[in-house]
């Protein structure tokens, strides 16, 4: 659970190749909600990813507390470490011992549904679809199948850091950051031209999420292959290599991290750049004149809607005790477990009038609290852009060609249709 995009991504693809070369799944539970109802009673065996060294007594609260409300059941606890949960979860899926309730990504739990193992929560659990948000209950849908098929538990996003006084000094409204694309090119090259192309806006070439966000259509409607080499796709990528020709983005931007990108916002190079409280940290110790004149913007986009990150938990649709798997995932998910959960730790409940209440709303002085503040605000209305199926692998591509086209050796159409039809090799060799 709690790893790193990257490695969530690899470990989608340990799962799907075990359950290709074994079959497992084929012939096993449906993911209907047959025998889903019933009484609450049983050992239920949740499995979680990397929580317990940190959040023992929380875990131990909500279990007790379920416990006591449903005597008949009991509920066995298993915390597997981050290395190596996707052996794990390959392992147990195999021979069929997967616990009743699991902790998945979407990317993890696409190949357990596709497989046959995910319970279809739309038909076993419509009643609780309610309580969620729109964006994070459908994340955990699947391409090819109807329904959603993990609870969704905690969330998170990405709020944009900007520099104010270096928008002021390139003559833009420092309380007034970019919030679409359009703007954000302006501004760019505003600023590139102003500084005499010293100062760039971004540190970052167009990832996937970007594409999301500029609003271009990821998928086809049955989401049997990819679609982003479309004339919005295309024209993201040459906006961003006119950026990278005149010197508003980064002239790194090809081959930047996350770190080093993080690096030259503390040095006042770059403009813009995603962040948390731990980074504000970092600059109020370290860079106290850049920290002086940080603002907090969601990121940019053109649909109205930011980026969702999300964890949840699946039901097992071969649970011999599914009643009360049903029942625990939910309370767990529940708002006040989740509510409880994230003042613990810097995540943000999935449950509807939780990001409401004064605790993500009222700003208490602190870093931790402006950055909750901007990003529970973004995440009342954010989805998953990076479709479930979209592997690390396919983001390497992604990478690579939107580069070529941004050094001039592809034009940006060639660059995309190349793009696509590799991905879409790889989302066929994944079955």
């Amino acid at each position: 659970m709690r790893i790193s995009r990257r490695a969530a991504a690899v470990a989608a693809v340990a799962v799907t190749s075990a359950l290709v070369i074994t079959g497992c799944g084929s012939s096993g539970g449906s993911g209907s909600s047959d025998g889903a109802s019933g009484k609450v009673e049983g050992t239920v065996k949740f499995q979680t990813w990397n929580l317990k060294t940190n959040f023992k007594g929380y875990f131990e609260g909500v279990i007790a507390g379920f416990e006591k409300k449903y005597p008949d059941v009991k509920v066995e606890w298993i915390d597997q470490p981050a290395e190596g949960y996707a052996d794990k979860l390959s392992a147990d899926a195999t021979a069929g011992t997967l616990p009743d309730v699991v902790n998945v990504s979407p990317d993890l739990a696409t190949p357990l549904a596709k497989a046959g193992l995910a319970l279809n929560l739309d038909d076993a659990a419509a009643k609780y679809k309610g309580e969620y948000l729109d964006g994070a209950w459908t994340s955990h849908e699947m391409p090819g199948k109807k329904g959603t098929y993990a609870f969704p538990w905690y969330l998170n996003t990405g709020p944009m850091f900007y520099n104010k006084k270096l928008f002021k000094d390139a003559g833009l409204d420092p309380e007034k950051p970019p919030t679409t694309y359009d703007a954000l090119f302006k501004d760019a090259l505003d600023m590139a031209d102003k500084s005499n192309g010293k100062i760039a806006m971004l540190a970052n070439a167009p990832a996937v999420e970007d594409f999301g966000r500029y609003g271009v259509k990821m998928m086809n409607d049955d989401l049997t292959s990819f679609t982003f080499n479309e004339p919005k796709g295309v024209e993201l990528v040459e906006k961003y290599k006119e950026l990278y020709d005149r010197k508003a983005l980064d002239s790194q931007a090809l081959t930047s991290v996350a770190e080093a990108a993080g690096r030259k916002f503390q040095q006042q190079s770059i403009a813009m750049n995603p962040g948390g409280a731990n980074d504000l940290k970092t600059y109020k110790t370290e860079a106290p004149s850049l920290y002086k004149n940080i603002g907090i913007t969601p990121a940019v986009n053109n649909t109205g809607k930011d980026n969702m990150y999300v964890q949840g938990l699946m039901v097992n649709s071969q649970s011999k005790v599914k009643p009360a798997a049903i029942e625990f995932a939910h309370w767990v998910t529940d708002a006040k477990n989740q509510e409880a959960f994230g003042r613990q730790v810097a995540i943000f409940p999935s449950t509807k009038g939780s990001l409401d209440s004064p605790y993500y709303t009222k700003d208490d002085g602190t870093d931790e609290g402006r950055v909750r503040i901007a990003a529970a605000k973004a995440l009342k209305t954010a989805v998953n852009y990076t479709p479930v199926v979209f592997s690390e692998q396919m983001k390497t591509v992604l990478k690579n060609e939107v580069a070529k086209a941004m050094q001039g050796k592809k034009s940006a159409k060639q660059a995309m249709d190349d793009a696509v039809a590799q991905c879409n090799k790889l989302l066929q060799q994944a079955g």
